[in-house]
């Protein structure tokens, strides 16, 4: 059985008790356990099931490479499944369920399927569930549905906050053992600004549990002073509990930082995603060690050899009474001795070498352990927990020679470094021989844009597994960060005092024959039950690909992203294929390195600012007018400002009648304004929009239209000449953002050796639209230096200058047909400038309108809007906009696919407007009816509405729309269709309603 030993445990506070429970067991702990440690140390020797099969599982290891060890965590808003018990520490208070079975975990209905593994192979769901038809949906879906998926979701509200943290360094080192330390101070050492991560609470990885001397001190010893040293380096920030997750292209790290885990009840996030930019990458990330295959490798009790030591020497925690030692290296012996100075019984050491182990094998011996060597396992008996195994002939087929009760099983079948980190980025592996492992390839590392590496594997991650080899290497790799950085390091190696081993032998299955009986029950996937010859199935029907084998058999695809599988799986299918091990490759890494929450990724994101509401300077004055908002893209906009008593219709047509009949006041501020500058800027605009820009005078304007690389319209606006290299475009309110983004996509992916610089300036400014007849009598009224008469600031143009006592810029530009100034003015002055304008012209009646008046108006001059007229389908030629469109440039984004048969088909709907026949408004999204029905029994159309209101101008009901035919269809009544059923008649008109020739806007 499992309990707490009376001695070790360097890694508790054994004067600290902590209770927790597990499936509703109480039991108690100390400060410093691991979930995993309590647990076994109450003897808790099955923790869950598996997927597919549902067997027994225990833990395996005793980092975040454990496969079977996850609970449900938590409860309520701390809820949280899929838990790695190896992970998690332990603090008072804590709660955990173990998964995937029903109804409990000592008799689980599921477990039938261990029983029906002939009928659920590698890959059965690719032949299965066809026939009878009908079954699929009312039998087999249902089934798949309930099996689906690990643990239980949350349902209660994360009560848990997140951040996100931003950090800027020269040097990354990812690990915090002892490559990881020595690499960081050979990098802090040369005044490199370094920040060094470990995953777990503590520093020094296994080298305090496997020993050694460096220095002439004990591992432990030397290992504190690298870590005193660091932490009186300004130039090092040091952080523990937290993961490098990923690396990426140009220096970008993600780092996962577990805040508060360990000590859920104080305040502050929970955990902390950190984005860093750094130059060199130092990925100190050890190795992982391999089980072995043999059958009934899966059953609790079987552990990691490595795993079953740090259990002693770190929690005091025996994984067994009597421990049999299966290996294929000298490492495990290691793991013997452990125990055996613990006290505890280790009955043999199975070592498949003929040749047996080393120095650690003669050490084993000398404390009377018995060494078997050239023996393996056949298979381990038990069924909830280890009850003895069978011993064979590593070189045979299985067949017994005697069989030795224990309660534990340490496995160790080599090492394997992790180089997950390394590959993200496109770093290169190489197979190597000696340790059958693959381990990064220095000459092919992940390149940045100069070329250059700037990831630097360190210690056993880069292949070294004896600790003289990985200190050196690791000393070697923060020389070389800093000499990549710009510094020179001058920090030697340590001498380090190490016994020689034995060289380890691959083993990919116990015994070497094992026949189908044992291999069935030989396991390489623990969590998601796939089997030895699953692997060698896949391969006979065809999936000779490690990708196809990956998916067919679901190998690796477990939440440990196959760490301790898949070494052991791609061996097994390169055996089967009688190839060698590196023509058949590996699996892609990708990141996350191990699974993050959730909240993390959103970090501050919630609530309140998940979706931040934009605001203008102006913002607070509408809301002390009790405007009515209306959400455009992030911003909320005032749709109309009713006074008491007002109705929202009555509201829009009194704003719209005082504006046209004196002034009214708009914000504005909302519009994207984008600065393109550079000399480049003429002739990249040139190709952003249909019309000609590079021709626009300094002080001059002109509207513009931008359609995408298919040819369709997605903005519009209007492009102020600033000087020769400098232009402000406009874009719509929703489209800032996007059309910024839609701009340097281009500059940074196609045209990268164009040399222009684009700026999102929208929130610098506040715009006021200053609109009517009076308008010019507003501005004038507030004085200053800027002439805004006709002649002074003629239509389409813009000027810089003074108007009272602030600094503005006046666009003599109109999208209500009247006469009307839009005046940018700093954001830090749009409040006041409001203010003084609506002072200045209160004599006029002056009154703010919204976003309804501004869309009635720009209707009844017939201007267009993106997004009414146009819907991801339109190009400028349905909008009878040809005007707009070039002739004498070569090229502009769609041009050639507005050229297409289809696009310049004069079948296709065109732009017209239309007034009722009885004055009334067109329902929004209606549709003009055609003769007969299409082959789905619905009526034919032949046009759509894209804008229809109430006017007030022309009191009666307006509508632009797309119609086939067009503007030749003028004088012709329509129908269109209403919600009930019936229909509406309309009149085809020109679009422009109001003030044909533009007299009003020109005074």
């Amino acid at each position: 059985m499992s309990t707490r030993l009376a001695s070790g445990g360097r890694l508790l506070n054994k004067g600290k008790q902590l209770k927790f429970s597990f499936n509703g067991k109480q039991f108690t702990g100390y400060e410093g356990d691991s979930l995993a440690s309590a647990l076994l140390a109450n003897d808790q020797m099955m923790i869950g099931r598996s997927f597919k099969y549902h067997r027994p599982r225990g833990v395996v290891a005793s980092g975040s490479e454990e496969p079977n060890g996850l609970v449900n965590l938590g409860e309520g808003g701390k809820f949280e499944p899929n838990q790695r018990v190896t992970t998690t520490e332990l603090f008072d208070g804590l709660t955990c369920t173990s998964q995937n079975h029903w109804p409990s975990l000592e008799f689980d209905i599921g477990a039938i399927n261990n029983h029906m593994t002939r009928f659920f192979p590698a890959g059965f769901y690719y032949k299965t569930f066809m026939f009878p038809r009908f079954a699929w949906k009312h039998v087999f879906e249902p089934i798949v549905r309930q099996s689906a998926g690990l643990g239980k979701a949350p349902q209660d509200r994360d009560a848990d906050t997140y951040e996100h943290f931003y950090a800027f360094v020269d040097v990354v080192v990812i690990g915090g053992g002892i490559a990881g330390l020595q690499a960081a101070k050979a990098a802090g050492a040369s005044g490199a600004k370094v920040l060094l991560m470990e995953q777990t609470p503590h520093w020094g990885g296994r080298a305090p549990v496997d020993g050694g001397e460096v220095d002439g001190k004990p591992v432990a010893e030397y290992i504190d002073g690298l870590v005193a040293e660091l932490q009186a380096m300004d130039n090092v920030t040091m952080r523990n509990r937290m993961m490098g997750a990923g690396v990426y292209d140009h220096g970008y790290v993600l780092g996962y930082e577990r805040v508060n885990d360990h000590t859920p009840m104080n305040t502050g996030p929970r955990h902390r995603l950190w984005r860093i930019r750094t130059k060199q990458i130092i990925t100190a990330t050890g190795a992982i060690e391999r089980p072995l295959s043999f059958a009934g490798n899966d059953i609790p009790g079987v552990v990691l050899a490595s795993a079953v030591r740090d259990y002693a020497v770190d929690y005091g925690v025996s994984v067994g009474d009597r421990t049999v030692v299966v290996t294929n290296n000298d490492d495990a012996y290691r793991t013997a001795i452990a125990l055996k100075k613990a006290g505890l019984e280790v009955p043999v050491i199975l070592d498949a070498r003929a040749s047996g182990g080393g120095a650690l094998a003669d050490e084993a011996k000398a404390l009377g352990i018995r060494v078997e060597n050239g023996k393996g396992i056949a298979k381990v008996k038990g069924g909830k927990r280890v009850t003895g195994v069978v011993v064979c002939a590593q070189a045979g087929q299985g067949a017994m020679l005697e069989e030795i009760k224990c309660d534990a099983v340490a496995m160790s079948g080599g090492w394997s470094p992790v180089v997950h980190l390394w590959s993200h980025c496109g770093g290169k592996l190489i197979w190597d021989d000696a340790q059958a492992h693959f381990r990064p390839d220095a000459a092919r590392p992940p390149k940045g844009a100069n070329g250059e590496g700037f990831v630097i594997p360190a210690g056993s991650a880069n292949g070294p597994l004896e600790l003289a080899g990985v200190v050196a290497d690791a000393n070697a790799a923060g020389v070389a960060a800093a000499k990549a950085v710009g510094q020179d390091s001058s920090v030697a190696a340590p001498a380090v005092a190490e016994a020689a081993e034995a060289a380890m032998e691959p083993v990919w299955l116990m015994p070497q024959g094992a026949g189908p009986e044992l291999r069935i029950k030989a396991w390489l996937d623990y969590q998601n039950d796939v089997k030895v010859s699953d692997v060698r199935l896949a391969a006979q029907e065809g999936y000779e690909s490690v990708e196809h084998t990956k998916r067919y058999t679901t190998l690796g695809m477990a939440t440990d992203q196959g760490k301790l599988s898949n070494i052991n799986g791609l061996a097994t299918l390169a055996g089967q294929l009688n190839a060698p091990i590196p023509e058949v490759g590996t699996t892609t890494f990708r990141p996350p390195y191990t699974p993050i929450s959730m909240g993390s990724i959103a970090g501050e994101a919630r609530d309140a600012v998940f979706q931040p509401l934009r605001r203008t300077p102006i913002h607070a004055y509408h809301e002390d007018e009790k405007a009515f908002f209306e959400p455009v893209g992030h911003w909320r906009r005032p749709y109309c400002f009713p006074k008491a008593g007002e109705s929202h219709a009555d509201a829009v047509k009194r704003e719209i009648n005082q504006t046209r009949n004196s002034v009214g006041l708009l914000d504005a501020s909302t519009l994207g304004k984008i600065i393109v500058k550079g000399p480049d800027a003429g002739k990249f605009l040139d190709m952003m929009y249909t019309n000609m820009m590079s021709t626009l005078k300094p002080g001059k304007c002109r509207y513009g239209l931008m359609c995408n690389e298919n040819g369709f319209l997605i903005d519009d606006g209007v492009v102020a000449r600033i000087d020769e290299d400098t232009f402000l475009c406009h874009t719509t309110t929703g489209g800032a953002e996007r059309i910024h983004g839609w701009m340097e996509d281009w500059l940074q992916c196609e045209w990268w050796d164009w040399k222009v610089y684009t700026a999102n300036v929208t929130e610098q400014y506040a715009q006021i639209a200053v609109v009517g007849p009076n308008a010019r009598k507003v501005i004038e009224k507030l004085g200053g230096e800027m002439d805004v008469s006709k002649e002074g600031l003629a239509f389409m143009e813009w000027k810089d200058g003074k108007i009272g006592d602030f600094d503005a810029r006046a666009y003599r530009i109109s999208f209500s047909g009247e006469l009307s100034y839009e005046i940018a003015v700093p954001a830090s002055q749009g409040r006041a400038f409001w203010d003084a304008l609506m002072e200045a012209g209160a004599e006029f009646g002056i009154t703010p309108y919204g976003t309804e008046g501004l869309h009635v108006m720009r209707a009844e001059k017939g201007f267009i809007m993106i997004g009414d007229e146009t819907d991801g389908t339109v190009i400028p030629q349905d909008l009878n906009m040809q005007w707009a469109i070039s002739k004498k440039k070569e090229d502009f984004l769609g041009k050639r696919a507005q050229l297409r048969p289809f696009m310049a088909s004069e079948d296709r709907w065109k732009l017209a407007g239309f007034e009722t026949v009885d004055g009334s408004v067109i329902p929004d999204g209606a549709y003009i009816v055609g003769t007969g029905v299409n082959a789905n029994g619905q009526r034919n159309v032949q046009g759509r509405v894209t804008s229809t209101y109430y006017s007030p101008t022309m009191d009666r009901g307006i509508a632009m729309g797309l119609i086939d035919g067009g503007m030749e269809r003028l004088g012709d009544v329509v129908e269109f269709n209403k919600v009930d059923g019936s229909t509406v008649k309309a009149k085809v008109v020109d679009p422009v309603f109001y003030d044909k020739d533009g007299e009003k806007q020109n005074v």
